[in-house]
């Protein structure tokens, strides 16, 4: 890998920043697998031990602890134990003394979802150092995304900075990688698989993708923490979506497509899902009132690596077949504005009597129509003179083709296109 050893997320900064005021609430990094959680916290460490600022804790659940020796182990028995409650308490603990010495001190429990219990024993020994003068900073993270996301609502509302982590920018990608745009769309944006694509070993990428990163977000923590009756149902739709990204499609043929394995309202939950794994999502069509918005799903994958790699192309054939290329290039776009939207800016599409849009951006007064112009067969632009017909005060943008380069707009966060004078 290219620059990655020296190259830092604005995240790390970010908690850098939120380490130096005092603890009132704990830090909480989530995102996707395999966007860098672990990274950001080891160089946000490695700045607080070189200024001498904190003193820093790292602890992970899955660091290997011996078996306790005068327990009767069966001859099957793992050589390391899984680590319980008292873990944490322990960890916590030696955190505490630090603190004592009147020095500001940082706890980091990675893979704290590992932990039984571990958002009711967080939430105990924190609300307990309420009185304790100085109480540690203490920051959380996980591979598993869903995990986390349900012990922090579930025990810790109220206690908790969330610091999202997103899957990497073009910006990113290029200043770590040297990954140009087209790279940028077909690979998309694991960090961890970036060097395979560099070496141009497809196969070994598309592996790594899919095995590495999918298949413990699908196996792991959705089938494994929420009820899912229909789990060969849940793969189908993931694959359907990598294939069918940048399309409409009403939910009932989707679930034709999955050859009627369960029903419309059971598909519509997994999608949601699959979103809060960081996977994929289902845009709704842009309507007024939220209430008139109808059911018929634009599919979208959150990363263009989960398209790629489930299409079985490699580099060449994908790039030749322009309709797929076109498809990739509009996902690209709306994954990095659902990446970078501001929370409560809405990501919709449009589509009325046989006229389309591609996305739609809404936040208070401001309302941006956006078509993607990606080379393949599209036909004039009607859609967004419709759409600015039909709702007052609405702007379009063209991305692409004579619009703007979609390198300047893929380094550009969406909110700079929603309020911003650019026309």
């Amino acid at each position: 890998m290219r620059n990655l050893s020296r190259f830092e997320r604005p995240q790390v900064m970010a908690l850098i920043e939120r380490l130096s005021e005092p603890p009132r609430r704990m830090i909480a990094l989530f995102g996707p697998r395999q966007c860098g959680k672990t990274t950001i916290a080891d160089q946000a460490i490695a700045h607080i031990r070189r200024e001498n600022s904190h003193a820093a804790l790292y602890r992970a659940a899955d660091e290997p602890r011996p078996q306790d020796p005068m327990r009767e182990q069966a001859p099957s028995a793992r050589l390391f134990a899984e680590p319980g409650p008292g873990w944490i308490v322990e960890q916590w603990g030696e955190a505490r003394r630090l603190a004592a010495e009147r020095r500001p001190a940082v706890l980091v429990l990675d893979e704290i979802q590992l932990v039984p219990q571990w958002s009711t024993v967080v939430k105990g020994l924190w609300d307990a150092d309420r009185g304790f003068p100085w109480r540690p900073h203490i920051v959380l993270l996980g591979s598993a995304p869903l995990r986390l996301q349900q012990g922090l609502r579930e025990s810790l509302a109220g206690r908790f900075a969330p610091l999202p982590v997103h899957h990497w920018s073009l910006r990113e990608m290029a200043a770590a990688f040297g990954f140009n745009v087209e790279q940028f769309l077909f690979y998309g944006s694991y960090p961890g698989a970036a060097d395979l694509a560099e070496r141009g070993s497809v196969d070994d990428w598309r592996e790594a993708v899919l095995d590495g990163c999918v298949l413990p977000t699908v196996e792991r923590d959705i089938l494994g923490l929420t009820r899912v009756d229909k789990p060969v149902l849940m793969k189908r739709l993931f694959d359907m979506s990598g294939h069918l990204s940048g399309q409409i499609v009403s939910f009932t043929k989707l679930v034709g497509h999955l050859q009627d394995a369960g029903n419309t309202t059971t598909v519509a939950r997994y999608l949601d899902l699959l979103e809060s794994a960081g996977l994929v999502t289902g845009l709704s069509n842009y309507a007024t009132s939220p209430l008139r918005r109808r059911s018929s799903p634009k599919l979208l994958v959150l990363n263009t690596a989960l398209m790629s790699a489930v299409s079985g192309r490699d580099f060449e054939e994908a790039h030749a077949d322009r309709s797929w290329w076109g498809r990739l290039v509009e996902s690209a776009v709306g994954a990095h504005l659902y990446r970078t939207r501001r929370r409560g800016t809405g990501l919709c599409y449009w589509r009325h009597k046989g006229q389309e849009v591609d996305f739609v951006l809404q936040r208070g007064p401001h309302l941006l129509a956006i078509e993607v112009k990606s080379g393949r067969h599209r036909g004039p632009h009607s859609g967004l003179a419709a759409f600015r017909r039909k709702f007052s005060g609405s702007r379009g943008l063209i991305v692409g083709g004579q619009g703007v380069p979609l390198v300047e707009f893929l380094t550009e966060p969406a909110e700079r296109w929603l309020t911003e004078p650019w026309e």
